[in-house]
């Protein structure tokens, strides 16, 4: 075939990733808001035109016309109502961690409705069978051709709305600053309302147009959103037509490069999904290198005057907030957790010695995010490469696999102290970006590798000869996971821990004070790094295998949105969030009907949607009411109201309240220490 015919199949491609990033870059730069989510408002959209396209058999016209033009702003409006109005002005990490849980919400919901599909293979824009044009003796079918229509559109009325109507004014306007707009007389509200309607819009027409190619999967319309991530970071985020020239770009040296390589061999299938996540790691380096990689602000200089800080799971920036529960707290649910093995059947007990080892990944999370502010979304991968590297020493080369976890996760140190440098100079949201490429990358370069994925076999990885059966291996996965807690809580303690809390609380302040940013960061990053690859290395000894397909980037956002829900600076609520992640389902999966499968997923969609309420986490809010409670209490014991005598003097040692000035009494004891007059 000629060049020309990749050519234009490439910008076949890149009009749909030009498409979503248009979406991306629009959501953005009007609320702040990096819209992780959008593959699941993809997915959701274009399984509505399916239902009615293809299920209930409506015409191409009418089903896109209701899908794009009534499902799709219904959808967003909703969304917005919900959720991302809250959002503006909330830490990075919440952001991040609250759109990911309606991604992870979303799809399973979608299911419940209108079912699950078995197969994936679904029509798009065009009818079927699909014309076939040959200009200039290359081959276009017409779904390229709607997809060349559907951008030019998209283009054409958006920069007519956003240049030449009052609603583009508006949409400029709060652009620059939310509270100027207020005062001005626009409705911040309703202008958001609406540009979140239109771009989910724009996501379910991506997510139709590439449907006939990615499938119908929530995989598929991932994909899609994380290759459109890399055209929004060439733009910095801000730059709708360098988002647009760099997704077209992206698209043609994709499919121009399928060209060169053989399709059927295993590098063409390596090499050609990384291509989107190369053109982002590529961007991403060179702003690191320039230092030119900071987080936009929301909103104008008034809107960050008034602006009020959260706390909480904030990440970088965010108040100290409440940690772990109690010492007597922590301990007794140790107990509990370790009279689990001894209790559960061989199907449960299984299923809680998974979520054990997941306790432990999930530790570095708590590390690196809850106490580093660093969001970094690459956990998973450190993971699965700790996984990898154990099991290749015990398996091929004879190491004890206890030995081979401890020490096969320090070779994976050196790539999260790499990491860690790269991502010092960048803003929180280019961190999160720069750790989900990294993880793709690997994901699609090594973890795909036919050596390791041995017909979905992985590699073997054998348990200790004195934890082969699930009990003892549980109480030595619980054993490390307290190990490794107890170290945490020791150092937040230490100079080490303080100077982590001074950096993550305000960088600059922390200068002021002689402390180092780049020790600080690289000392977390590497003992985040070693903790992700100790427990990858046990989830392996679990399986007894290092399967590779199970250290999904994407699930990986599954991991922090639990743990973030129950409490990311909380060790305790690793292990609740690991436990809870395995046992859950199972309950489900045991006795509930099979059509309830998937809310499991749903809730902890759920609950890290909430998490921009709560910041602290389940836990930490249950610590609070029980502290409440329990200070309520000792108030009412310390302060016992006294019967007065109607007159005589009062007794030895006692003295009978003044009158006040005013009339009345003289403050009482329980006066004082609730700061005044109660209601």
């Amino acid at each position: 075939m000629s060049v020309l015919q990749y050519v234009l199949a490439g910008l076949a491609l890149g009009a749909i990733y030009a498409i979503a990033s248009a979406s991306l870059v629009v959501t953005y730069v009007s609320s702040g808001v990096f819209n992780f989510a959008f593959g699941a408002t993809a997915f959701a959209v274009a399984r509505f035109y399916y239902f009615l396209h293809t299920e209930n058999g409506w015409p191409i016209a009418a089903a896109a016309a209701v899908s794009l033009g009534v499902f799709a702003p219904l959808l967003g409006a909703l969304l917005y109502w919900l959720l991302f109005r809250h959002l503006r002005l909330r830490p990075p990490l919440i952001k991040i961690v609250a759109t990911i849980g309606v991604s992870v919400a979303l799809p399973p919901a979608v299911d419940l409705i209108f079912g699950k599909l078995t197969n994936t293979t679904a029509p798009g824009l065009a009818p079927v069978p699909l014309r076939v044009f040959h200009p200039f003796g290359a081959t276009v079918t017409m779904d390229q051709v709607v997809n060349y229509l559907g951008l030019a559109i998209v283009l054409i009325v958006g920069v007519a709305v956003l240049r030449f109507t009052d609603v583009g004014l508006r949409i400029r306007a709060l652009v620059d600053s939310a509270a100027l707009s207020g005062l001005s007389g626009v409705s911040a509200s309703r202008v958001s309302l609406g540009v979140w309607a239109a771009t989910t819009a724009l996501a379910g027409l991506a997510g139709i147009l590439v449907a006939p190619t990615a499938g119908l999967s929530t995989d598929g319309m991932t994909f899609l959103m994380a290759a459109a991530f890399a055209a929004v970071v060439a733009a910095r985020l801000t730059s709708l037509p360098v988002a647009v020239l760099a997704a077209l770009a992206m698209g043609v040296v994709t499919t121009v490069t399928q060209r060169y390589l053989d399709p059927e061999s295993a590098l063409s299938a390596q090499v050609v999904p990384s291509i989107p996540f190369g053109f982002m790691l590529l961007f991403l380096l060179c702003y690191a290198l320039r230092g030119r990689a900071a987080d936009r602000p929301a909103g104008g200089a008034l809107d960050r005057a008034i602006r009020v800080e959260d706390g909480g799971a904030g990440g970088a920036g965010a108040r100290p907030g409440p940690r772990s529960p109690s010492t007597v707290a922590a301990a007794a649910g140790v107990v509990a957790v370790a009279a689990l093995p001894l209790v559960l059947d061989e199907y449960w007990g299984g299923l809680a010695v998974t979520g054990l080892a997941l306790s432990l990944v999930l530790l570095s999370y708590t590390l690196a995010t809850g106490e580093g502010g660093m969001i970094w979304l690459c956990q998973i991968t450190f993971a699965g490469l700790g996984a990898l590297v154990s099991a290749e020493l015990a398996a091929s080369h004879g190491w004890p696999p206890l030995a081979a976890v401890l020490l096969g996760a320090l070779p994976v140190v050196a790539l999260g102290l790499i990491i860690g440098l790269l991502t010092i100079r960048l803003g929180d949201l280019y961190v999160a970006l720069v750790t989900l490429t990294f993880g793709l990358l690997v994901q699609t370069l090594v973890f795909t590798r036919d050596r390791f994925n041995n017909y979905g076999q992985g590699v073997p990885m054998p348990r200790p000869g004195f934890a082969e059966d699930n009990r003892a291996f549980a109480y030595l996965t619980l054993a490390a996971f307290v190990l490794l807690a107890l170290f945490l809580t020791n150092f937040r303690r230490s100079t080490g821990g303080l100077a982590m809390s001074a950096v993550r609380w305000s960088e600059d302040g922390s200068r002021t004070l002689g402390l180092s940013i780049v020790r600080t960061k690289l000392l977390v990053s590497a003992m985040a790094t070693y903790i992700a690859a100790v427990g990858g290395g046990f989830l392996a000894m679990n399986v007894q295998a290092a399967l590779l397909d199970s250290y999904n980037v994407f699930g990986g956002l599954v991991w922090l949105a639990v743990l973030v829900t129950v409490g990311a600076r909380s060790p305790a609520a690793a292990l609740v969030a690991g436990l809870s992640f395995h046992l859950l389902p199972g309950v489900f999966q045991t006795y509930l009907p099979t059509g309830w499968a998937e809310v499991p997923v749903l809730l902890f969609g759920f609950g890290a949607i909430m998490v921009a309420k709560d910041p602290d986490g389940i836990l930490a809010m249950h610590a609070r009411q029980l502290r409440s409670v329990l200070d309520r209490g000792a108030r009412r014991n310390a302060v016992q109201p006294r019967p007065e005598p109607a007159d005589g003097p009062a007794p030895a040692g006692e003295s009978r309240p003044a009158d006040d000035p005013a009339g009345g009494r003289a403050a009482s004891p329980e006066t004082e220490l609730t700061g005044g007059e109660r209601a």
